[in-house]
């Protein structure tokens, strides 16, 4: 399985602004698009999805740019993902109606493939965007650290 271009970026706005949280002034989508080599206009298709979304807020002009709305405890990577991919047909048997394999009715592979789905999807839901940006294991809290190529205070 492999996360398509949209959700990557969507999960890189999520942890910069988690990251930053806290922080006096609000996070800009230059300041990310500087910071991963992304393209600012496609960033902001993806900011302005997040806030239809509900997860960020947004305020514009001088002193604006971009908070979390909702606590980054409170976003599960498994919503995110679920939201942003357009296509968890893993294989052409997992639609019914373009469906035109010949070994769909003795074949066990469609199962196979839908509890692996499952799994990952299980996986993903199990964790947080705050999960996704705490200190590693044997950091001091509340130390100074580095995530996204920016400064960040460890939670």
């Amino acid at each position: 399985m492999r996360l398509t271009s949209w959700t990557d970026y969507t999960l890189r706005v999520l942890m910069y602004c988690a990251a930053c949280e806290g922080r006096e002034q609000p996070v800009t989508i230059t300041e990310i698009a500087e910071a991963h080599g992304i393209s600012r206009s496609h960033l902001t298709k993806i900011v302005v999805n997040l806030s239809n979304q509900g997860w960020l807020s947004t305020t514009r002009g001088r002193g604006g740019g971009l908070r979390l709305q909702v606590p980054a405890e409170h976003i599960g990577l498994g919503d995110v993902v679920r939201q942003t991919e357009t296509d968890f047909d893993m294989v052409e048997c997992f639609d019914d109606g373009s469906n035109q394999c010949r070994l769909n009715p003795a074949c066990h592979l469609k199962g196979v493939l839908q509890e692996a789905l499952e799994s990952y999807l299980r996986v993903l839901d199990g964790v947080t965007l705050a999960d996704l940006v705490r200190a590693p294991a044997g950091s001091a809290r509340g130390g100074e650290g580095r995530l996204v190529g920016v400064p960040i205070q460890w939670r």
